[in-house]
């Protein structure tokens, strides 16, 4: 697709910078045409944001685009080498069914990769057939724009396309593919992948390439790449504190699946938790629980630490130093994250004047009181934000009553009482998120072409702090929780 009039119509302001480094990093693709594609999801929003015509991305010919049939003007696609540690196990990976077809540059001057998730085989595929089905790409579109919405750094979904061709998985599904944007797809794992190329210009040219995108503002002189580890510690610091407040669970924190960007990536086995507990996971595959929630911040720091290592030649030229440089950083991790934490839980809880001590007990009695109780998570914060714990399970709970009576006398203590800490909280609990049992109905009567379902979630979810009437009864948790619900890595 080479009509300038075409791309002028549309927005379209291609460049692919990361084409730029060692081809070792990347493979150059074409084309894997599939046979009648469909526009079933736009992100219109997302469009405008990106500088694109929302009206003009469903023209059949754009469609073509986002199906992967052609490549807009000034695109190159490629799929991206990388490796990682899948439930601590080193391996070679690579997009195996992805395919970036250049970065969009925005009215604004910002860059973001527009990556095509299910559009076939690539050399990495290992035996796969590189493509996806329809429902597990409509939930990673309704999982990551709800995480949008909660404020929390996230890979974003442009479209959805039916293929117009089946797959064959347990049983034969309709086909679709993703239009994923990013800030960038770089992880983790292509770091790893760079140290095992044992190449130190290779693994410079990676540095050096994330910090002119990620990180402009470090200062050559020093230590640069210390300093970019730190960037990003500091990013995921923040990035797995968000996920805890909100009970989100990732389900499969390789190391492939930690972007250098600090955004959340990849929706598989992913889901929101209802019931409190520490060791909540939903992926069928994690059966030790290594990424249960109360994992999660450990796994980053472990993740990172893997990160350190890959850098490890940049850090000093002295491995004995560069390790003591690496461990240096690591030990702030853990600090970083929980203040990230405890500043997000004294928002929850309406708190103003930080009381370290007191306040992690405050909170620490809470969560306990809830884990013992199988308490609502979601749940009892929005009804303790808008003072009706008269309504769940838990305010029968004698232990959850003197917990109470404590947390309204501080709150009352402090400037502005109840009512001004009842704001604070609103901006800091989600009156909705994406249930387990609402995404499901969402994603059945999509797949049987209603997307009214998906709809109605979507809006719920573009603006979880709103506390409107309608998100009120659209929020409330399910009378009955399936302790059995899996997810899978089908995205």
């Amino acid at each position: 697709m080479s009509n300038k009039e075409t791309k002028t119509d549309v927005g379209w302001n291609f460049d692919n910078s990361y084409a730029r480094l060692p081809e070792t990093f990347y493979s150059k693709m074409t084309v894997n045409p599939v046979s009648s594609p469909s526009l079933v999801k736009l992100n219109e929003d997302l469009a405008k944001t990106l500088g694109l015509n929302g009206e003009q991305l469903q023209r059949p010919e754009i469609i073509q685009v986002l199906s992967g049939n052609e490549v807009p003007e000034g695109g190159f696609p490629l799929a991206q080498a990388y490796a990682g540690h899948q439930f601590g196990h080193p391996t070679m990976l690579g997009d195996g069914r992805a395919m970036l077809i250049g970065e969009q540059i925005t009215p604004s001057g910002e860059r973001f990769d527009i990556q095509l998730k299910g559009s076939g085989r690539t050399p990495y595929s290992r035996g796969g057939d590189g493509r996806a089905a329809l429902k597990p790409m409509l939930r990673e579109y309704i999982i990551s724009e709800a995480m949008h919405g909660l404020g929390i750094p996230t890979t974003r979904s442009l479209a959805v396309v039916d293929t117009g061709e089946k797959i064959v998985r347990e049983t034969s599904l309709p086909g679709a593919i993703l239009t994923r944007v990013a800030a960038s797809h770089l992880r983790v794992g292509t770091f790893q992948y760079a140290a095992a190329l044992e190449s130190k210009q290779d693994l410079k040219a990676l540095a050096d390439y994330a910090m002119e995108r990620h990180f402009p503002t470090i200062k050559k002189d020093g230590n640069p790449y210390v300093e970019m580890f730190r960037e990003v510690m500091k990013r995921q610091a923040a990035l797995i504190a968000k996920w805890q407040l909100v009970g989100f669970i990732h389900g499969v924190m390789n190391t492939d699946n930690m972007t250098i960007s600090g955004e959340t990536i990849d929706y598989g086995p992913c889901a929101f938790m209802d019931s409190f507990h520490l060791n909540t996971v939903f992926s069928s595959i994690d059966v030790q629980g290594r990424y249960a929630y109360g994992n999660q911040p450990k796994i980053a720091g472990w993740n990172l630490a893997r990160f350190a290592e890959s850098l490890l030649p940049l850090f000093h030229d002295d491995t004995e130093k560069a390790v003591e440089l690496a461990q240096a950083q690591l030990d702030q991790f853990n600090p970083l994250y929980q203040q990230h934490w405890l500043d997000g839980m004294r928002g929850k809880l309406g708190l103003v004047a930080a009381e370290e001590e007191k306040d992690a007990k405050l909170i620490e009695k809470l969560l306990g009181i809830m884990q013992n109780n199988r308490a609502d998570y979601t749940d009892t914060f929005r009804a303790l934000t808008i003072g009706e714990v008269e309504r769940i399970e838990l305010n029968k709970n004698q232990a959850f009553s003197e917990w109470h009576k404590a947390w309204k006398e501080r709150i009352a203590g402090q400037e502005g009482g109840e009512v001004a800490a009842r704001e604070r909280m609103k901006k800091h609990n989600p009156v909705v998120i994406p249930r387990n049992h609402r995404v499901e109905a969402a994603l059945d009567a999509a797949e049987g072409g209603d997307l009214s379902v998906m709809e109605e979630l979507l809006q719920m979810l573009s603006n979880p702090y709103a506390y409107t009437q309608a998100q009120m009864e659209y929020g409330i948790a399910p009378v009955k929780i399936n302790p059995a619900y899996k997810t899978y890595c089908g995205t």
